[in-house]
């Protein structure tokens, strides 16, 4: 009687691939994603123009050489980038804390030790994805952390990634009410702070010294909560390996004016954030239109498009006034 051979069970082979995948080099995600990086460089026309626009406006004194190599190494890091979250959705939790270095981990000891609601306050650098995937791991605490909206296939993608480790992910929008709750309950909350916001819910602030604004719900819970502002990002070393920097806590202003200690602790807090990206400016998203709100010719395509706009509201007005 012949003995058939057993199949591997699926999930043993789904372990199997995820390991595989969680292990391959370092060295082979960087050159794949520096030659998708690239690629997306030299066809994505709209984003390529946005970056050089951005590093140009805030880099006058820049040679267009040095913003050309700038530009492309921005595609590349994010090609980078792109891949080590694919990585990372087969990552176990022993995997982050094996992978990832962290530099001044007695600033988030010592922090969470002396305080119970803790505001942890980031930007889209290096990788941003791992920074509160490692932190929640590494000090066995779940987070609350705040995300812009993504598309679905973006969401699905990489929600089940963000919330591996205990974290609760919501939308940006109407968060306040969530983190209110989360602080009062001493747990720590996240926010990514290097991107506008809508009229009404930031302040103008200086960045790259350039006006523009920026989110004061950070500034608004730390003056409430009486807690903690802790400035974590998630970098690439030259080795190409992930460090996670935990700066010191901001040393905010407490003062009888509200609306002021809104504006200068937000522009405290943007400090922190240029200040990381002076020393790895390849590594954040200048594909955002940061300054559109006080320098809308920065992007003509904008202009033109809302012209276009309003051509044909005024088409349709006549049309509509005619028929009448």
């Amino acid at each position: 009687m012949q003995h058939q051979t057993k199949m591997p069970k699926p999930n043993g082979l789904s372990s199997s691939i995820k390991a595989f995948i969680a292990n391959i080099p370092k060295k082979y995600i960087v050159k794949t994603g520096n030659i998708l990086g690239g690629l997306a460089y030299l066809l994505d026309t709209r984003h390529r123009r946005i970056v050089k626009r951005n590093l140009n406006f805030t880099h006058p004194e820049w040679p267009l050489d040095k913003i050309k190599k700038l530009s492309i190494k921005t595609f590349q890091n994010m090609g980078i980038t792109v891949l080590e979250i694919c990585q990372m959705t087969c990552f176990s939790k022993e995997d982050i804390l094996k992978k990832v270095r962290i530099r001044g981990k007695e600033n988030l000891l010592n922090t969470i030790k002396s305080s119970k609601g803790v505001i942890m306050i980031s930007a889209h650098i290096g990788n941003w994805e791992m920074g509160h995937l490692f932190v929640s791991r590494y000090i066995q605490k779940s987070l609350l952390v705040v995300v812009q909206n993504q598309p679905d296939i973006v969401e699905r993608i990489i929600h089940k990634l963000r919330t591996s480790t205990g974290n609760t992910i919501i939308s940006k929008r109407g968060a306040m009410t969530k983190l209110v709750r989360t602080l009062h309950k001493g747990k720590m909350v996240g926010l990514l702070i290097d991107q506008g916001t809508s009229r009404g819910e930031g302040v103008d602030i200086s960045f790259f010294g350039r006006k523009t604004n920026a989110t004061y719900a950070a500034s608004l819970l730390a003056a409430r909560y009486n807690c903690p502002v802790l400035p974590i990002y998630c970098i690439r070393e030259p080795d190409a390996n992930l460090t996670v920097v935990v700066e010191p806590p901001l040393k905010l202003h407490k003062t009888d004016d509200v609306r002021a200690n809104l504006q200068t602790n937000t522009q405290i807090m943007t400090d922190s954030v240029e200040k990381i990206i002076r020393l790895y400016p390849e590594q954040w998203l200048w594909f955002h239109k940061r300054w559109k709100r006080h320098y809308p010719e920065l992007y003509p395509e904008d202009l033109a498009r809302r012209q276009r706009q309003r051509e044909k509201r005024r088409a349709k007005g006549k049309k509509n006034d005619n028929n009448g």
